[in-house]
């Protein structure tokens, strides 16, 4: 019984599910099978096709295992959790899922930088692209995008990971992520909330003023083709990045640099859902199959 109750005392009990389990469990799984079909798709056709072996496409399909693996960590265990109304998790589980979070999460706000870079290059330096961003570069910029992130997660794991909980362990999120654990804690947390903040802004902050930076002289360039119908093909492009690219990073800061003391658990919910879900259901519709090249490739290999 004394071994029951240590078990009991050392799961966490996850808040952020409704009563409304059956829809929200329907709509967990659509989400998550469109996820894996369309980055499954995408990180096919660019290994597969010959035409579609450059750079940004080999960003794209690295873009791709990373939302598969992103929303992989979470949504099978939300789903879990959902469908049988069992809303705890173990210690070791939750802080499982907490470093694979972080560091995936981290790895893509560095991997949208190098992809911007990328664009920057190519539409602002095209002569030069193909010496500038050699695939030994890209391989570089891709390896240390994960290494980075994975590093940042080690970080926060162990620090998270000491500190002192309640004896009921509730925890106010879907699932296991460092700032609902921050508040969770029976300690003081001063040290972890500034280290998360530093980290956050050096990680999430820095990449999206690069990625800021970079599309302003994209669009500058843009504005200096002399063709209308080049212009707006263009710009339709960088909008559709941009905007997916915003949505990640300003919800992704806010949750980590830290919502208002008056901001409700509802808008933290939000902005949790929008960079870890919505991001990469949106990525493979908004960086590929809107582009006239995947397209063409989906087209020959499907027979559409």
């Amino acid at each position: 019984m004394a071994m029951t109750n240590q078990t009991f005392l050392s799961d966490f009990v996850l808040l952020g599910f409704s009563e409304e389990r059956v829809v929200l469990s329907l709509l967990m799984a659509m989400i998550y099978t469109m996820i894996l079909i369309g980055n499954l798709a995408i990180l096919t056709i660019i290994r597969v096709d010959c035409q579609l072996q450059t750079p940004m496409y080999l960003f794209l399909s690295y873009l791709s295992i990373l939302d598969i693996c992103y929303s992989t960590v979470t949504l099978p265990s939300m789903l879990f959790n959902c469908v049988t109304g069992n809303r705890r998790i173990s210690f070791h589980r939750c802080f499982a899922q907490l470093y694979f979070f972080v560091s995936l999460g981290g790895s893509e706000c560095l991997l949208l930088a190098a992809m911007a870079y990328d664009r920057y290059v190519a539409i602002c330096n095209p002569l030069r692209y193909p010496t500038i961003m050699n695939k030994k570069l890209c391989l570089h910029l891709v390896g240390g995008s994960w290494f980075c992130g994975f590093l940042n997660s080690v970080l926060h794991t162990l620090m998270t990971s000491r500190l002192s909980f309640c004896e009921i362990r509730y925890v106010n999120h879907f699932f296991c992520d460092v700032p609902a654990l921050l508040k969770a804690s029976c300690t003081d947390t001063q040290t972890s909330q500034l280290l998360l903040y530093i980290v956050s802004v050096f990680l999430g902050m820095t990449p999206f003023v690069f990625v800021i930076i970079s599309y302003i002289w994209i669009i500058s360039t843009i504005l200096k083709i002399s063709s209308s119908a080049g212009r707006k093909k263009a710009f339709s492009t960088c909008s559709s990045h941009l905007i997916v690219v915003t949505v990640f990073y300003v919800t992704a800061n806010y949750n980590y640099i830290g919502p208002a003391p008056g901001d409700s658990f509802s808008i933290e919910r939000l902005a949790s859902l929008l960079y870890s879900v919505l991001t990469p259901l949106f990525n493979p519709v908004i960086y590929c199959l809107r582009n006239k090249e995947v397209r063409k490739a989906l087209k020959k290999r499907f027979d559409w």
